[in-house]
């Protein structure tokens, strides 16, 4: 629903303004408001530059510097912002103070009011008023609510819920989407296609932790998108509603998507099973047979099956930021299931992956991990380069044994491939197995044992670091252990002498990681 400048200034909290500057723009769309207390024009654009914005200000962090205030005005009237009301709090009613201001506003031809002191108009009310005046308009149409009515409980007339809907939505120019917690698809009502959905479906990730019942609005390449939470039989689903020609207010977006949920119960309509969630989930379980019943149903080739990973600790919004970066350039598709704020996920090869990058396919995916990784709290376990669905079945089976584990051996890792892993699976196995085979590994560091023992456990803490932290690089050792790089070399050539085996970086002794990674997990887990 269009609300302009000149509508808000209908409201009794802005009625008694005075337009001073760019009354031909009056028209100006406002979307939303925000207050300037900003003591720069940087600051200014920063917090309060966008489309379509509605500004309230006192230049209360630049009083008396005019000199400011007219480069701010010229800055924000760039942004495309609606027009501006300024708070004035002299004493006097006249506008002497602000002269260039109103200059440069007119110039710009950016709406100008201002509202005397005395006015007792606050920046609460004002918000107050203004916004109730974008959301819910003041001139609500019952034809809206009436017309869907008409549609949805015509059970005479329609022989299916989702009939029903189509017609309630072409008839009054929306679209609807019906999606899984999950965010994947499981009905749509596309009735125009000035957007595309799976580009509303990206953008809605992102803001999914702020979606309540009450309807939130996200602008998509120019079209209005209203996402909210409803429940079926106990499942909860979210529902995207797009306005096709930005008829309606949110008051009537949210009546609309109060009878679409009532109309399902009465339909006893009951959405399909969300095919790629459930994919996911049989291959975490390791149910091979299910996992490939259901390929076709989720529209997917086995061969393009590139890796699994599970994630947590992930700040969701910069890694669906991330993850749908890549799918936007058709380099990956990935199917992920978020569970706890846990992330698991199916990574495809998309369909210019072999176009546009230098990179393997391979490279692409572990590219997008690290990415990921910024975050020092994420951890993300991947197994990338799985042979179809038995691979992938192989490798969630493999994270979800070692996953809890392996920072045990690798502290300071955020990132484990399937090496990582396959190492820590071996060292649990043999801890498991004990007897004869626990014992070759365990005399493999046999000779420290005869040191002194604070020098037997400074050789060893530095083999330790050397091999499984700093990837046989000295001055990375030194760094990790917080001492000069000369130390790591003299302990190196002890460890040497003490093993009766030369150990530098391009030489690796078989046997001997799995010996340190092995004495890792028992500490630990001991």
């Amino acid at each position: 629903m269009k609300i302009t400048f000149r509508d808000c200034l209908q409201l009794s909290v802005l009625s008694r303004g005075a337009v001073v500057a760019g009354e031909k723009n009056l028209d100006n769309r406002v979307k939303n408001i925000s207050v300037l207390d900003a003591s720069c024009p940087e600051e200014a654009v920063l917090y309060n530059g966008k489309p379509e914005e509605l500004i309230l200000t006192a230049f209360s962090g630049m009083k008396k510097n005019t000199e400011m205030q007219v480069e701010t005005i010229k800055e924000l009237a760039k942004t495309g912002v609606a027009g501006i009301v300024i708070l004035q709090r002299e004493n006097a009613a006249d506008y002497h103070n602000y002269q260039e201001v109103i200059r440069v506003s007119e110039d710009a031809g950016l709406p100008l009011v201002i509202l005397a002191a005395g006015l007792n108009a606050g920046y609460s009310e004002i918000i107050a008023q203004v916004m109730e005046k974008v959301l819910y308009s003041s001139n609500f149409k019952n034809s809206l609510i009436n017309n869907t009515i008409f549609h949805l409980l015509n059970f005479e007339r329609h022989s299916s819920f989702r009939q029903a809907l189509r017609e309630a939505a072409v008839s009054n120019e929306f679209q609807v989407v019906l999606l899984s917690e999950e965010f994947n698809p499981i009905f749509n009502v596309e009735t125009r296609h000035k957007i595309a959905i799976d580009a509303a479906i990206r953008r809605g990730r992102e803001f999914a932790l702020n979606f309540s019942h009450v309807y939130s609005l996200i602008e998509i390449e120019g079209v209005l998108t209203y996402w909210g939470k409803i429940e079926n039989n106990g499942e909860k689903y979210y529902l995207l509603i797009v306005d096709n020609e930005d008829n309606y207010s949110a008051g009537e977006i949210t009546k609309l998507a109060e009878i679409i949920e009532l109309a399902m119960g009465m339909w006893k309509f009951t959405p399909e099973r969300d095919a790629k969630a459930e994919f996911v989930k049989a291959l975490i379980r390791g149910n091979r047979s299910l996992a490939y019943s259901l390929r076709e149903e989720v529209g997917i080739k086995p061969q393009d099956l590139i890796s699994v990973f599970y994630a947590r600790g992930l700040d969701t919004i910069k890694s669906e930021d991330i993850i749908a970066s890549y799918e936007e350039r058709k380099l990956l598709k990935v199917i992920r299931l978020n569970e706890d704020g846990e992330l698991y996920g199916v990574v495809f090869k998309g369909e210019e992956i072999d176009k546009g990058e230098e990179i393997g396919e391979k490279a692409v995916c572990i590219k997008m991990f690290d990415e990921m990784k910024e975050d020092k709290s994420a951890r993300i376990f991947h197994v990338t380069g799985v042979d179809a669905i038995e691979g992938a079945g192989d490798g969630f089976h493999i994270i979800n044994e070692t996953w809890s584990s392996v920072e045990y051996i690798f502290p300071y890792k955020r990132v484990f491939t399937k090496y990582e892993l396959a190492l820590v699976s071996n060292c649990m196995n043999i801890k498991m197995q004990g007897g004869y085979l626990k014992k070759n590994y365990s005399d493999l560091l046999g000779p420290f044992r005869k040191e002194g023992d604070n020098k037997a456990k400074q050789l060893l803490d530095t083999l330790e670091t050397f091999v499984l932290d700093a990837g046989m690089n000295s001055g990375k050792t030194a760094e990790f252990m917080g001492i000069h790089t000369n130390t790591v070399q003299y302990r190196l050539k002890k460890i040497n002498d003490v093993l009766g085996a030369e150990i530098t970086g391009n030489r690796v002794i078989p046997g001997l990681t799995i010996a340190l990674a092995l004495q890792r997990i028992e500490a630990a887990t001991n």
